[in-house]
């Protein structure tokens, strides 16, 4: 609770703060800089063809200062996206691990939000090839809470989820994100702060870059994976909701089963646990955060700052001094 506290606080004075407080070094190709001394050329490959791949993570304070959630689950799967798009990286994960952790120290963070990308750099043929620059950088920021109030409004969008069969969506690819940003502009036109894809099959997928959870009978119920982007705040929620005494079901839902939930919620990086309110016309618990979603959100709040025993190996912790 007071590691807690703390971090709501941190979080209000980050709020407050100063431009010229926000990150001032990145990590750009193997050498940490000045954010404002960081060039990328205007015709590059990523830019025009969206063939970057990203991960977005978290660094939070606790007992024994901060540490960064999940941090080698995230950059596994940044290589795993960075070889389905056929890049060689002169890297390895641990050297990427390693810069994350000393990029934190030099911006001297309790609290992070940690955005690695891999992109094709100034060559502008539409296939890669071997001459083709490969870069890498690494960005910190202080972002507190995503999204300003406990629940969400959400709209089905007329947009599909894109499917496998039109990209790999194993991957965490730029380009594939212009999906979700016509979702979201979609939503926002009609009064909504979220959207929420159906797949190729008329089923529920997963928000504009969430996973998402429903509650029915103290059941949760979420796609399955081979719908979605498989986020590793979903796995972590999945296992915080067991060890609640919490059946969690994988398993098709259709949109005409809305109603006969109770309660429904996203998960994230960013977003973490946030309830959903109403989906179209369909309200949810009044409108408010229901009683599961608090005790999940609160669990979860504990793991990520390692608050419990049972989840400290998700952590790695960065030593400041």
């Amino acid at each position: 609770m007071v590691i807690r506290l703390i971090s709501n606080i941190l979080f209000l004075i980050n709020k407050y703060m100063k431009a010229e407080t926000l990150s001032k070094k990145i990590w750009f190709d193997g050498k940490v800089m000045d954010l404002a001394d960081a060039r990328i050329p205007l015709l590059t490959h990523s830019l025009f063809y969206g063939s970057g791949v990203f991960e977005g993570i978290r660094c939070y304070f606790t007992p024994k200062g901060p540490a960064v959630f999940r941090l080698k689950d995230h950059i596994h799967h940044l290589f795993h996206s960075a070889k389905i798009m056929g890049m060689t990286i002169p890297y390895s994960e641990n050297d990427i691990m390693i810069a994350i952790i000393n990029l934190i120290k030099q911006n001297n963070y309790n609290e992070c939000y940690i955005r690695p990308i891999i992109f094709y750099g100034e060559k502008m043929d539409l296939l890669p090839t071997d001459d083709t620059p490969i870069h890498f950088a690494i960005a910190t920021w202080q972002w507190g809470k995503y999204l300003p109030r406990e629940t969400v409004t959400v709209k089905v969008s007329p947009y599909i989820r894109m499917s496998s069969n039109l990209s790999d969506m194993t991957a965490k690819i730029s380009g594939n994100y212009a999906n979700s940003i016509l979702a979201l502009l979609d939503a926002k036109r009609d009064g909504f702060e979220k959207a929420l894809f159906l797949d190729e099959n008329g089923y529920i997928a997963e928000g504009a870059g969430e996973n998402i959870f429903f509650v029915k009978d103290k059941v949760l119920y979420t796609p399955n994976e081979n719908a979605i982007l498989s986020g590793f705040t979903r796995a972590s929620i999945m296992r915080i909701a067991n060890d609640l005494g919490y059946e969690v079901i994988e398993k098709n839902i259709s949109i005409d089963e809305i109603p006969t939930f109770t309660e429904a919620f996203f998960t994230g990086t960013a977003s973490e646990v946030n309830a959903i309110s109403k989906i179209n016309e369909y309200i949810l618990n009044n409108k408010e955060e229901g009683p599961i979603v608090k005790e999940i959100k609160l669990a979860y709040q504990h793991a990520v700052h390692g608050e419990d025993e049972r989840y400290l190996s998700w952590l790695n912790y960065v030593a400041l001094s």
